[in-house]
């Protein structure tokens, strides 16, 4: 049975809205919320991630009115640094040789807007650890283009995979959606499953 409850992803993410289709939910509509997503003088990257995720989904709440908006955002750090989301080889570079054969860690900001206004919101953190990269592997990557448009310049679902000696955490947050925390936002403020 349908449920006659819409939901919303507040993303353009492909990965984002795959990960949802495997627990059994597909959005009603998908929504990108442009935002400026420059870290605050002085934020930190846990802080950065639930800011926007809060942000994306107060922004297409006001969109989608009388809908459950559910927002993300993934930030990659190294310490207090946080890497870009890669648009050019140039950055893909200096994010892997920066990852290699250390650990970073993966912020995923999950936030759900109610239709009657009430939000609530988690930040999940998962650590993983690369192996050392040679120049061969760094720019094989690089030519499949796989980390162009990826926080930190990789996709742990895709080639990069192979790059992860450990992992502490949740893995769908690292690919974007930490599903349990998602789901139970959802449930928590009243959406039922279809």
């Amino acid at each position: 049975m349908k449920s006659s409850q819409r939901l919303v992803l507040a993303s353009a993410s492909p990965r984002r809205l795959d990960l949802l289709r495997q627990i059994g939910l597909t959005p009603d509509s998908t929504v990108a919320a442009e935002l400026d997503e420059t870290p605050h003088p002085k934020e930190t990257p846990r802080l950065l991630a639930l800011r926007l995720a809060q942000a994306k989904a107060a922004r297409v709440a006001e969109l989608e009115p009388g809908a459950f908006v559910l927002g993300a955002d993934t930030v990659v750090a190294v310490g207090r640094r946080v890497l870009p989301k890669v648009e050019t080889e140039v950055e893909g570079r200096a994010c892997l040789a920066l990852l290699s054969g250390r650990a970073h860690r993966v912020l995923t900001g999950v936030a759900v807007v109610a239709p009657d206004g009430r939000t609530a919101a988690r930040l999940v953190e998962s650590k993983l650890h690369f192996k050392r990269l040679t120049d061969i592997e760094i720019e094989g990557y690089l030519r499949s283009g796989e980390g162009i448009g990826k926080a930190g310049g990789y996709a742990i679902q895709g080639l990069a995979g192979a790059f992860v000696t450990a992992l502490q955490g949740s893995y769908s947050g690292v690919v974007g959606l930490p599903l349990y925390e998602a789901l139970s936002l959802l449930t928590g403020l009243g959406y039922r499953r279809p």
